[in-house]
């Protein structure tokens, strides 16, 4: 990252035809882009001061040396009448604040803080403090949003004060003191979640012993007295070491929120799953063996739980997309990810039976995660029993939809024999005739061509390995 210099591209590139993202109408100072399956953004001319401002001030060198700030080259467009066209590193997927478990959402948040630190350092200020303004890059949070920084003016409070505290410190609180799912709040608030609806839920013992009562309840509070009410920035000035002390305060609040990690349904899976060792290792020498053959770039672990697989896919050089419904694995899968130093997994909280949906203006400013591309190779391993009897989805459903995701699958198959499924069947009635190894084979033979299979020793597990039909 710190290789990546600022450059500027003489020679004019031709972009004949552009669409604009539905995500960038927000901020008057650019848009962002695509062509060719590239992001570009525009820099307004009203925006000129102060990107030339970043730039000169050695505040986007330091952030882009640092890791902090995507990097971004200067090109030249024909018939682009704007200031400059930026064109910033690519993500290799976007990700949503109510995909990510909690440590993901503490690590954005303590990235917003230490930009803004730095920011004031060099004269500058950030006027946006939004959690979509985050990605993570080789493992890591960066920001993404080059035009999120404005000149700072003495006496002025920041402005995105407000914003950080509804799309950072409210969902942290509510998953640290209420429960780890009300993180999905963010994806019904968009614009963050209401600090006034936060004090509501959250017991008053947790506010009044913590740093929460002035950064929520305060702060809630001072936003319904002056909703209506015009302040004048003269009479209200805020001291630079007083800015300073808001930014160690958040910091310090956001770094004192720790996550309790028990008590999911399958948080504690690996302890009580019913593979012996050797069935394990056996499992994970052909998930590898197919891997191999296959040779994806990019993998989506379905149901990957602590993300064992995530990883063999990962070592062998895909880009992995490692998804559970449970928050609490995915916190531990991720945890595990940044002390190993891994840039290839991205752990995200995705129930796959109710993916991320469409949201925002005219339902297309945030993207459904399906809608976000497909990948080379799915990893379903262990997860047929639970979308077909859990769920009640059909074999044709689930094959269906696999085969419009990916290329190559691999997908194990668990009988009714199984452990697992005897647990699942046990409260209910057995309606499931369809669910047997031959009709799965039936079905799945519509979308795909069967390149091998091996059976998991110790077991009647079956792994298969295909190709989608057509590829």
């Amino acid at each position: 990252m710190s290789k990546i210099r600022f450059r500027e591209k003489n020679k004019a590139k031709k972009l004949p035809s552009r669409i604009n993202h539905s995500a960038s109408f927000r901020d008057p100072s650019g848009s962002i882009f695509t062509h060719d399956n590239e992001i570009y953004r525009r820099v307004n001319k009203i925006y000129k001061p102060q990107y030339e401002y970043l730039l000169s001030s050695g505040l986007y060198k330091r952030l882009v040396k640092d890791g902090l700030l995507i990097p971004h080259e200067e090109v030249n467009l024909e018939k682009i009448k704007v200031y400059k066209i930026i064109k910033p590193i690519k993500i290799p997927f976007i990700s949503y604040p109510y995909e990510w478990c909690f440590s993901q959402l503490k690590d954005a948040a303590i990235l917003t803080l230490k930009i803004q630190k730095i920011a004031l350092e060099f004269g500058m200020t950030l006027k946006d403090a939004s959690a979509f303004n985050v990605q993570f890059l080789n493992g890591k949070p960066i920001l993404i949003d080059s035009l999120s920084f404005e000149k700072y003016k003495p006496g002025a409070p920041w402005v995105a004060y407000r914003q950080f505290c509804q799309h950072f410190l409210a969902p942290l609180s509510l998953i640290v003191y209420k429960d780890v799912r009300l993180n999905q709040l963010s994806r019904i608030y968009i614009d963050g979640i209401p600090l006034d609806l936060v004090v509501s839920i959250l017991p008053w013992r947790v506010l009044l012993k913590s740093n929460l009562f002035i950064h929520l309840y305060l702060h809630a509070k001072s936003q319904k007295a002056f909703a209506d009410k015009f302040l004048n920035p003269k009479k209200h000035k805020v001291s630079l070491n007083s800015l300073r002390g808001l930014i160690e305060s958040l910091e310090k609040t956001i770094k004192d929120l720790t996550l309790k990690t028990k008590g999911s349904t399958w948080s504690n899976y690996q302890d009580t799953w019913n593979y012996s060792k050797i069935a394990y290792e056996d499992k994970k020498r052909i998930i590898k063996k197919y891997l191999i053959k296959a040779k994806p770039k990019g993998v989506w672990d379905l149901g990957a739980n602590m993300g064992d697989f995530s990883r063999i896919a990962s070592s062998l050089g895909a880009y992995v997309i490692s998804i559970d419904n449970d928050a609490l694995v995915i916190e531990r899968n991720y945890l595990s990810s940044k002390k190993k130093g891994e840039e290839k997994i991205l752990p995200l909280v995705i129930d796959l039976t109710n993916p991320s949906p469409k949201i925002g203006w005219e339902n297309k400013e945030r993207e459904s995660f399906l809608e976000r591309g497909s990948t080379d190779c799915l990893l379903a391993l262990a997860l047929i029993h639970h979308l077909a009897i859990s769920n009640n989805l059909s074999f044709e459903m689930i094959a269906s939809s696999f085969s419009k995701l990916c290329r190559f699958l691999l997908i194990e198959f668990v009988p009714k024999d199984d452990s697992q499924v005897k647990k699942l069947l046990r409260t209910r009635e057995d309606i499931y005739g369809y669910y047997s190894k031959d009709n799965f084979e039936k079905v799945f033979a519509k979308y795909f061509e069967k390149l091998d299979q091996s059976k998991l020793k110790k077991t009647n597990r079956v792994i298969y390995f295909y190709k989608r039909k057509g590829r």
